[in-house]
């Protein structure tokens, strides 16, 4: 016997849509549904971002400010112990250089060896500089080798008083001033920034590095 949809000549409902077999209730899943696209109000389908550089900007800027600040707290105390030896530099080579026991100011016991005073007053400084950001300025990092971190201060050192003794050697034996007034300006003050600066970028890389 031919079945009835022979004898009609019609063909049988189709049980899948666009190839997602239906339900027995004749309903696509619910999966199907998810598939199908955006929502119906028009907004993104479910589980996609709306904005994806969102995050990526708003880190960018906390590890910005966090960069900045680190920075701005680490120039700030080496300025800080910078600033405090500086005035002790002072203070010591003006004694030996213009000021005397029995005489008071003017022409101090080391009033003609001014570089030999200098040395004697940095290396004093130095000292107490290496305390300082050991201690404070870079404290925060880890302690690094004492036979290594001293030998690399020694030689940053080194040529750090050679930068200030050169611009204290300038003013007085190149443009011949001798007063309080000029070795105070070209020997402590230049030369003091030449040589601070130097050592700023050489203690945060060498000395005591982060690693």
């Amino acid at each position: 016997m031919l079945s009835p949809d022979e004898t009609t000549g019609r063909s049988a409902p189709s049980t899948t849509l666009r190839g997602t077999p239906l339900s027995e209730g004749g309903t696509a899943p619910a999966s199907a549904a998810h598939e199908a696209g955006p929502s119906a109000d028009g907004g993104p389908a479910q589980g996609t971002t709306s904005d994806p550089s969102a995050g990526s900007r708003h880190s960018l800027r906390d590890r910005a400010g966090a960069l900045v600040d680190e920075h701005l707290r680490s120039t700030l105390k080496f300025l800080v112990v910078g600033g405090l030896v500086f005035l002790l530099d002072a203070a010591m080579y003006n004694l030996l250089v213009f000021w005397h026991p029995t005489q008071g100011w003017g022409e101090g016991i080391m009033h003609g060896s001014p570089l030999t005073a200098k040395v004697l007053t940095i290396a004093v400084a130095s000292c107490l500089t290496y305390l300082g950001n050991r201690l404070w300025t870079f404290g925060d990092r880890p302690r690094p080798d004492t036979t290594r971190s001293i030998m690399l201060f020694i030689l940053v050192n080194v040529i750090a008083t050679g930068l200030q003794l050169a611009c204290l050697a300038f003013s007085r034996y190149v443009l011949g001033l001798d007063s309080p007034l000029a070795d105070n300006i070209s020997g402590i003050f230049v030369g003091q920034i030449v040589s601070t600066s130097f050592r700023y970028v050489t203690y945060g890389r060498l000395v005591f590095p982060r690693r």
